[in-house]
């Protein structure tokens, strides 16, 4: 292949996800800043502007690395599917849509840990910052005139109601904004969907960006390391159609390439584990022993019920004549499904009485599907789902390349429910959202348990039909972990350990995992991390 030089940046962000384009955005709004994004996919899809497209991009390698794990003994030796977003925008580009801050006591553990600057007081003028809040709130905690358009729907079906009673009468109270002073309690999901439209950091940030002559945008682009002079990180290396290419920083390179990608993209250039680098070949540039260690995710069964009252869910409502009619309202702007978030409705519960802050997370999706040739379609069964998981799980795997191919996927190594605490706690998520989904308010409805089942009622059985059924949702963090000990990557200002000129900002920073769903804490950390590169350069 022919190499090529480019010019020279101020500024070289490799990844244009949630936190990658939040960042690129913040660092050209500088005319003075010469920025150059690099994104492995394309700049756009027909369905990642449609909210229901997540239905579509979950399989499609169009716009989704397809990534999935190795089999284990804790996911009865199944390859889970690791779907990633490849396209401008990240994965907020085919994501459910959920918008979860996480609670105080999430970030104040980070800064607990070491991480200054990292505590909830430091962290909420960044989620502040960043969204435009479409709702009731208290102003102390919400954002109103930022880039990310965030809604808050209020419970008017019938199905929705119940299940908000149900849970009242086993002691869950309804909370209108989790997102607010308390996480406790069910509430309807707050989304990143506004006017019927998905508020992905591709629309939100890089949309009223891209015009900016300081800002540089290269899409299936394919990034293959960083270019070091010593322990200083100098540029860039990427392939557009087969050709590769240098571009090099003045400044500073953050890498926002995600969970997956970014451990790999420190391998590939010499930054990791050095036995291992060595084993594949790889010259090692920097002993760094936590890249690609302390991965962590949300191993969350998805237990499924039946309902014999018609036309409750989008099984009655989303086949045939019913999409149709789905369709006809999205494009006059009604409720539809087609404008929905992928569990509508989620419950943040304690699972034992004195804890300071919820630990289970339950989600509710108003369908059942099953297989279908060309991934998961509406079954014809009428029913609902509902996913219950502890929130910030102890088991930690790791992610590793296996070749010194950059395009060869990583080996993803989950090692779910290796700590007791996590099957305990799984075992008890799905006990509550058994109590709540036979209380006295869903009886109307006739609904039943299909899975796991009512003759499964012991903790090793339940676990059993955990390690045959359970899924991800699609949470990935902590790969390229922040902190200082040993197997920290990053340092609490996201520069990498020993190599000047680089950071990390994105999931993978994470320390821990977040009580939720994990893109509006990817994009505070994309926000936080422009003005800690703008602060050094000012500095």
């Amino acid at each position: 292949m022919v190499e090529e030089k480019n010019e020279t940046y101020d500024f070289i962000v490799v990844g244009a996800g949630s936190a990658g384009a939040a960042l690129a955005s913040r660092l050209s709004a500088d005319s003075r800043n010469k920025v150059l994004l690099i994104e492995a996919g394309p700049a756009s899809h027909p369905w990642m502007h449609i909210p229901i497209g997540y239905a579509k991009l979950i399989s499609n390698p169009a716009a989704n690395w397809l990534y999935s794990s190795e089999p284990e003994a804790s996911t009865n030796g199944r390859r889970l599917p690791v779907p990633r977003g490849k396209i401008l925008g990240g994965s907020s580009s085919i994501n459910g849509l959920a918008f979860v801050r996480g609670q105080a006591q999430d970030f104040d553990t980070w800064a607990q840990m070491g991480n200054r600057g990292w505590a909830y007081r430091d962290v909420l003028p960044y989620f502040k910052r960043m969204e435009s809040y479409r709702g009731d709130g208290d102003d102390a905690f919400r954002g109103r005139e930022g880039p990310l358009r965030i809604t808050n729907p209020e419970p008017r079906a019938p199905l929705y109601k119940a299940i908000i009673a149900a849970a009242n009468e086993v002691g869950i109270r309804h909370n209108p904004d989790y997102n607010g002073a308390q996480q406790d309690g069910i509430a309807m999901s707050q989304a990143s969907i506004s006017g019927g439209r998905r508020q992905s950091t591709a629309h939100c940030y890089l949309d009223p960006a891209r015009q900016r002559p300081n800002l540089r945008i290269i899409t299936e682009a394919h990034t293959e390391g960083v270019v070091l002079e010593g322990k200083r990180c100098v540029g860039v290396r990427y392939s557009v159609g087969g050709r590769s290419q240098v571009a090099r920083a003045r400044r500073e390179v953050v890498i926002s390439a995600g969970s997956i990608n970014s451990p790999q993209i420190l391998e590939l250039s010499g930054i990791g584990q050095a036995e291992r680098l060595k084993g594949l070949g790889i010259t090692v540039q920097h002993d760094l022993p936590g890249v690609g260690e302390n991965l962590r995710d949300h191993y969350a069964p998805r237990t499924r019920w039946s309902v014999a009252t018609r036309g409750l869910t989008f099984n009655d409502r989303g086949r045939g004549l019913g999409l149709v009619n789905q369709a006809l309202r999205y494009v006059t702007g009604q409720d539809s499904m087609l404008a929905m978030v992928a569990a509508p409705l989620r419950a943040f519960v304690r699972s034992r009485e004195g804890l300071d802050a919820p630990d289970l997370l339950l989600g509710w999706v108003p369908m059942l599907t099953e297989p279908g040739p060309k991934g998961p379609r509406i079954a014809t069964q009428s029913g609902m789902t509902c996913y219950a998981h502890p929130m910030r799980p102890e088991s930690k795997g790791h992610i590793h390349i296996t070749s010194s191919d950059p395009r060869r996927a990583p080996a993803i190594t989950f090692n779910f429910l290796a700590e007791p605490v996590d099957a305990e706690l799984t075992v008890k998520a799905i006990r509550i959202a058994r109590s709540i989904m036979t209380a006295k308010a869903m009886a109307p409805l006739g609904v039943s348990e299909i899975a796991p089942g009512e003759a499964l009622a012991k903790d090793d059985e339940i676990i059993d039909w955990v390690k045959r059924a359970g899924e991800t949702t699609y949470h990935p963090v902590g790969t390229c972990k922040m902190g200082s000990d040993r197997m920290a990557v990053v340092d609490d200002q996201l520069r990498v350990r020993g190599i000047a000129g680089l950071r990390v900002a994105d999931a993978s920073i994470m320390p821990t995992l977040t009580s939720g769903n994990t893109n509006a804490p990817s994009i505070m950390i994309g926000e936080k991390a422009a003005d800690l590169v703008l602060a050094t350069e000012a500095a």
